[in-house]
């Protein structure tokens, strides 16, 4: 069988698209780690950023996050071939709340700019203290690409 793992600029450059990723954490009590979807950004050897706590809530996975310290992370294309990146990564920072830079960074690549532009206005103009940004650095990469089976085409 192939080797189906990415090389360091395909994770990075999947890792960058417009994926929703599914974040997990530690729990606490035991319990099964927290896995939630959350939309993020990532520009190629940089810091993978998110945001928790929108709408004003208070978001469970804020302090388990900071509690913990590290996360994992999946994006995938769920079509054949099948991709995936998972990272496991560590908290370098925090911002709370975001900037409105920071917030359009983000939701520009879900949302049409208007759309993208009255989320982040709406978000920041609530001032709440819950409105977190994290910063995670990449520590470990898992990868798989099925395109790599031999045959098949990219």
């Amino acid at each position: 069988m192939s080797d189906l793992r990415m090389t360091k600029e395909e994770r990075e450059a999947f890792l960058a698209g417009p994926h929703v990723g599914v974040l997990s954490v530690t729990n606490e009590d035991r319990r099964p780690p927290l896995t939630v979807p959350v939309w993020y950004s990532y520009e190629p050897g940089g810091n993978l950023t998110f945001f928790t706590g929108t709408q004003g809530r208070i978001a469970q996975k804020t302090a388990l996050i900071e509690r913990a310290g590290t996360i994992s992370f999946t994006v995938q294309y769920p079509q054949f071939p099948y991709r995936y990146v998972t990272i496991e990564g560590s908290v370098v920072g925090i911002d709370r709340p975001p900037s409105a830079q920071q917030v359009l960074a983000i939701v520009r690549r879900y949302l049409p700019e208007a759309q993208a532009q009255g989320f982040t206005e709406a978000e920041l103009g609530l001032k709440s203290p819950s409105f977190t940004l994290f910063s995670i650095r990449p520590d470990r990469w898992l990868t798989t690409d099925f395109g790599k089976l031999e045959g098949q085409s990219q």
